[in-house]
């Protein structure tokens, strides 16, 4: 048996493999271009443990996964303390796997990185509805725009992936209509043509984090680099400026770290209609559910990275003539945000 850790830095990612013995058998560093080869040399091994990942690295377990590999999460107890910017070594949470430790959660493909965590998602979501009012009503967050404007806006999170990103952009295209991403920092600099890309076509592009992790477990210095690297990076790889929408992953949030964000200028957007796309459904599921859940003023939370984007690509031109056809007009989330500031606050 062979154990296998993947820990992810400011360049990319690294692989680590161990024998029953404790000894490394393969040290191996990734950049984003090249993450699905982490897969292919994980797969040469017959009789490789579940591979361990840690809760910072939300944006890789899809994709192994989707690869058939099997993947455990280490959570912060089992682990030393992280350093600032980046995981803990790829050594160590191989080696977290040949300990067996009772804190590694089997991840399943239907419910992703967070499994396990549902409740306490959805509790920290409760405990943040009156902060998230007041950041509403102060223009500083946004989960739908008005309902008395027959508006949509389409975002998409996690990417930029190759080819999946590049067939959105080419739909978009062709309906002539706006979109926003919500890009990870991880991704800017292996795939700069794609913001770039985005930036010409007239879309809007968001802050979703360096290396798409549960935000709660960070420490404020530990998220300030997340956030700020990542716009920092989105900016130099799109030629344009510093992005103003934020999305924190999972939507995961707590009343302390919501007071956080308009410290670093961004508006947090989060949505109303989420057909789960990543959870590996249908094309049909998931047109079929964003048709039935739009209301006017909605956000649709959908993405273009994170793991095998095809049935969301397929969907994508149901959904939007669908929508046309309904008379729907397709905006930023950023004009969504300010139509919302201009409204009567009964129309919100």
């Amino acid at each position: 048996m062979v154990y296998a850790g993947v820990s992810w830095h400011a360049d990319g990612y690294r692989l680590a493999v161990i024998d029953r013995n404790g000894r490394c058998v393969q040290r191996t560093g990734f950049t984003s271009p090249h993450v699905d080869e982490i897969a292919a040399r994980l797969r040469e091994y017959e009789d490789l443990a579940p591979v361990v990942v840690e809760s910072t690295n939300g944006s890789l377990d899809g994709r192994l996964m989707a690869a058939g590999l099997r993947v455990h999460r280490a959570d912060p107890r089992l682990l030393p303390e992280r350093p600032l910017f980046g995981s803990v070594p790829a050594e160590v949470l191989a080696r977290t796997g040949l300990d067996g430790g009772d804190g590694l959660v089997p991840l399943e493909r239907h419910r992703g990185t967070q499994t396990g965590r549902e409740d306490q998602l959805a509790l920290q979501t409760t405990e943040s509805a009156t902060t998230d009012r007041r950041l509403r009503a102060a223009g500083q967050l946004l989960r739908h725009g008005p309902r008395d404007r027959h508006e949509v806006a389409l975002t998409f999170d996690d990417g930029p992936l190759p080819p999946y990103t590049d067939h959105i952009l080419d739909i978009l295209g062709r309906y002539g209509i706006p979109a926003t991403f919500f890009c990870l920092g991880i991704h800017t600099a292996g795939f700069a043509e794609h913001l770039v890309r985005m930036r010409e076509q007239g879309h809007a592009l968001g802050n979703h984090t360096w290396s798409h992790p549960f935000l709660p477990e960070l420490s404020r210095a530990q998220a300030a680099e997340q956030i700020e690297r990542t716009a920092e990076a989105v900016a130099e790889a799109s030629g344009g400026g510093a992005p103003r929408l934020f999305r924190p992953p999972y939507g995961a949030r707590t009343p302390e770290m919501l007071s956080r964000l308009p410290a670093f200028g961004v508006t947090t957007v989060l949505w109303d209609v989420a057909p789960d796309d990543w959870a590996m459904r249908t094309a049909d599921d998931i047109a079929r559910d964003v048709l039935a859940e739009v209301r006017p003023g909605s956000v649709v939370l959908l993405h273009d990275g994170g793991g095998d984007r095809a049935p969301t690509v397929a969907a994508l031109p149901r959904l939007i003539e669908g929508l046309l056809a309904r008379g729907y007009t397709f905006v930023r989330a950023d004009a969504m945000v300010d139509g919302a500031a201009q409204s009567p606050a009964g129309a919100v």
